[in-house]
């Protein structure tokens, strides 16, 4: 899971693996694959990195494991 700040300041959790595009429209809005989108505070880029963190947190675990 990231986390990510909504427009009214809560901070909520979500599974970037559901994430199908991000725009910046001023505000920084998620699609997700459900059809829900979310306004975030974060930058189009924070939220890309953030999920390349996620992504290379799962690998190297997964890689441990073997």
């Amino acid at each position: 899971m990231i986390e990510v700040t909504k427009i009214n300041n809560i901070k909520i959790s979500i599974n970037p693996d559901l994430i199908e595009y991000i725009e910046d429209t001023p505000d920084t809005i998620i699609t997700l694959t459900t059809g829900k989108k979310i306004i975030v505070k974060e930058q189009r880029e924070e939220i890309m990195t953030l999920f390349v963190n996620y992504k290379r947190k799962c690998n190297s675990i997964a890689l441990i494991q073997q």
